[in-house]
């Protein structure tokens, strides 16, 4: 069976994809952090150097309706190399085996036109959990040059011990050397392809 254009079109519009249109991530302009708490008193912020994400979103219902992210794990920066190589080892990511992580959306639930939570399935590990991100829309443009940008950040937060990092130490006073939430932050503008 043929499928005409406007048979097509009719899909995509039921399916609500008419108007979203395929992105790629302005990576000089966007971060992927993180921060968890130390000796139960301060936290620590970190981010990861190398990452990349495709991205459709819908500039008249101000929609995401797909985001596929993968970050390298070896690129942990926390600022500190010696606590860095101690995360890329099996105590935490396993980064020699596990070089990625992935984010895949599942579904996304408007708010408002600048707020809403994204879902979607996290894999850390080799593990993959749902998790919910809180996501707020900075705004829409046209840059410089003519082209269609998006700006959004990304917050949530997960218990690392769920992707199987589980080092740690007691202390001597009570509590842990390192907490089991992690806040997750991501700043990140796209391009319209």
């Amino acid at each position: 069976m043929k499928l005409t254009a406007k048979l097509l079109a009719g899909l995509f519009l039921a399916a609500g994809l008419l108007n979203a249109t395929p992105h790629s991530l302005d990576k000089a302009h966007s971060e992927v952090g993180f921060s968890v708490k130390h000796l139960m008193i301060t936290k620590v912020n970190g981010q990861f150097k190398k990452f990349d994400a495709n991205i459709d979103f819908d500039y008249k219902t101000k929609v995401f309706k797909s985001l596929n992210a993968t970050i390298k794990t070896e690129s942990i920066d926390t600022g500190i190399e010696k606590r860095d190589n101690h995360l890329r080892s099996a105590d935490f990511f396993l980064a020699k085996k596990y070089p990625e992580l992935k984010f895949v959306m599942k579904s996304y639930i408007k708010k408002s036109d600048d707020e809403g939570v994204m879902i979607g399935d996290l894999t850390i590990r080799g593990i993959t959990k749902e998790v919910k991100l809180e996501v707020e829309i900075g705004g829409t443009i046209k840059d410089l040059e003519g082209n269609n940008r998006v700006g959004f950040s990304l917050e949530g937060e997960i218990n690392r011990t769920d992707f199987d990092l589980k080092w740690n130490k007691a202390l001597e006073f009570g509590g842990v050397a390192v907490s089991e939430k992690v806040e997750l932050e991501v700043e990140a503008q796209a391009v319209e392809k």
